[in-house]
């Protein structure tokens, strides 16, 4: 919360306790002028609130609203001696003694702002209220020296290192001392630990050339547990989970009962991140909360969470570990078993311990997992475990599998019909979008079946690029130039255009003979503006231009044609690169 938003939380209470049973005539009276201030009618709004003044003195509400006013207005002066005659009558009202120091503020009168201060400090010695207010006045008219001066009078006298220490932190962020503010949010959330969320918000603002000194500012040697956790969010939040999990790691005592609720957080925040550390730090808070809350019924799916999150982050060894010290018997531990034995590339054992009966893992877990296996053996190159991997499955998943495993050996009839059984369905939408676009090829293709094909796709399925590339070509010369060939030649382009390097040529070869050739098809106009793309990729936008000009001319009714537009805004210059 800003210094100025605690000023209005102050008043909002106000205004809600002046209007308690007995007090709701002074709602009534002042409804006008507040209904008169909203329109902009500051002069007459401020009119009613004196009348109601005059007839109750000590009407805050009405005070609060001459002091909106009259500042409008210019006319701060009016409003003192109606504060000096309330405070007066009620001595001891916090509302109108912060009022008092606000209007000498805005007077530009800091003597005797700080004179009323003193005054009120030393009739409540032990309160935190005279110090607050004071430097809150003084920050509002953005007297920031005078402001810290104010809470560091309080602190000095009060005694406690983390006194208005939240005051003070956002003082200095909003003076942009980033360094100072982390000092006192890390005093702040030490004395009063539901400060850290808001501390965190706060400090993740920090520009990015101050992220250093703020992140030493929080984790520096003898720092507090509480205050190494606002660190931890704090550059988890920047995007550093590794620096992250470092400064929280030491924090962490299982005498401490803040410790489980610390991690948890942590872990719900590093899930934001999609990175492989990210993925990594998420598994290692999840696997010590779990054994943090051994025995507790979430600990179990904690553990197997962590496990997937730490295969995902790359880390074999800690999932492994995560999973040796805990030789549960429930099927969450063998679910993560399994999959950490297939991430392993240990299929064998993966295998034989998915066929193996068991009512522990539930039947969506051994689904996923077999499809998991399934791909795993494809990417060995072995099709026929993979289509034994997948078993009885009927799923939408697992029948576009099997669609993908017809395609490998070469069954174009039978993987189009699974494809189209599976339909734009499931929840990978990139694997839906993969579907879609191999089903656009192999409709232009007439042969039900195709070895050569079907080995190309699949050696790209395997990660060899280069191979798949060469076989795309040989499989694409079989075919028929309206028959298919353009567009396994497109693919291929396209692999060679995303593999870079040489194959740059290579793409740009094979663009052109598509272009040459046109036809009725997609893959021409498609073609072109790949080609058009590597240009500008590379520097070349002039080249690109014609490229671009000669699709949209020749093929005005294609759906390539509005991206086309915007890469040649691009290629002349109009739309700035990013």
């Amino acid at each position: 919360m800003s210094l100025r938003s605690k000023g209005a939380a102050v008043a909002a209470m106000v205004l809600l306790a002046s209007a308690t049973p007995g007090r709701v005539a002074r709602g009534q009276a002042i409804g006008p002028g507040f209904e008169l201030e909203r329109s902009g009618r500051y002069a007459d709004a401020a009119s009613v609130y004196f009348t109601t003044v005059r007839s109750d003195p000590t009407n805050i509400p009405a005070l609060l609203g001459l002091e909106r006013t009259l500042f409008v207005l210019n006319r701060m002066p009016e409003l003192l001696p109606l504060v000096q005659n309330a405070r007066a009558r009620q001595p001891e009202s916090h509302a109108l003694r912060s009022l008092e120091l606000r209007v000498y503020a805005a007077l530009n009168e800091p003597d005797s702002l700080e004179a009323i201060a003193r005054r009120w400090a030393a009739s409540v010695p032990q309160s935190e209220a005279p110090y607050r207010e004071w430097g809150l006045a003084l920050a509002d008219r953005r007297m920031w020296d005078e402001a810290r001066r104010a809470f560091l009078t309080g602190r000095q006298t009060l005694g406690g290192d983390g006194t208005l220490a939240i005051e003070l932190a956002e003082l200095e962020q909003r003076v942009g001392n980033w360094e100072a503010s982390a000092t006192e949010w890390a005093r702040a959330v030490t004395r009063w630990p539901d400060a850290l969320a808001n501390a965190a918000s706060q400090l993740a603002d920090a520009p990015a050339p101050m992220h250093d000194r703020v992140g030493r500012a929080l984790i520096a040697p003898g720092a507090s547990p509480r205050a190494r956790r606002l660190g931890a969010e704090v550059l988890l939040t920047w995007g550093q989970p590794t620096a992250a999990w470092a400064a929280l790691e030491p924090t962490l005592v299982a005498a401490d009962s803040d410790s489980p609720g610390a991690l948890r957080r942590f872990a719900d925040l590093a899930g934001a991140l999609t990175t492989p550390e990210g993925h990594r730090v998420r598994g290692l808070a999840l696997a010590r909360w779990a054994d943090m809350m051994a025995g507790s019924p979430g600990a179990g799916r904690a553990r197997a969470e962590a496990v997937r999150e730490l295969l995902d982050g790359g880390d074999k060894i800690a999932a492994r570990r995560v999973l040796e010290a805990h030789s549960d018997s429930n099927g969450v531990a063998q679910a993560a078993l399994i999959q950490l034995l297939i991430a392993d590339s240990q299929l064998d054992l993966a295998e034989e311990r998915l066929a193996a009966p068991s009512t522990a893992i539930t039947a969506d877990d051994r689904a996923a997992l077999r499809l998991t296996l399934a791909r795993a053996q494809i990417a060995r190159g072995d099709l026929n475990r993979a289509t034994a991997a997948l078993a009885d499955d009927s799923s939408v998943v697992a029948i576009a599998q099997r669609g993908w495993i017809e395609l490998y050996r070469g069954n174009l009839k039978n993987a189009m019909e699974a494809f189209r059984v599976a339909g734009p369905y499931g929840t990978d939408r990139a694997a839906a979008t993969d579907r879609t676009a191999m089903m656009a090829l192999l409709q232009r293709i007439q042969d039900e079946t195709s070895p050569e094909l079907g080995a190309a796709l699949l050696t790209l399925a395997r990660g060899d690029s280069v191979q798949a590339i060469a076989a795309l070509r040989r499989a694409a010369a079989k075919l028929p130039e309206q028959g298919g060939r353009l567009e396994v030649q497109l693919l291929a382009g396209q692999v060679a255009a995303q593999k870079g390097g040489d194959q740059e040529a290579t793409a740009i070869a094979l663009f052109d003979e598509i272009v040459r050739i046109g036809g009725e098809g997609a893959a021409p106009p498609a073609a072109e503006l790949d080609w058009a793309r590597l240009l500008v990729r590379n520097g070349r936008a002039a080249e690109a231009v014609p490229h671009l000009e000669h699709l949209i001319l020749t093929y005005p009714n294609s759906a390539f044609v509005p991206e086309a537009r915007r890469v040649l805004e691009r290629a002349k210059g109009a739309i700035p690169r990013s």
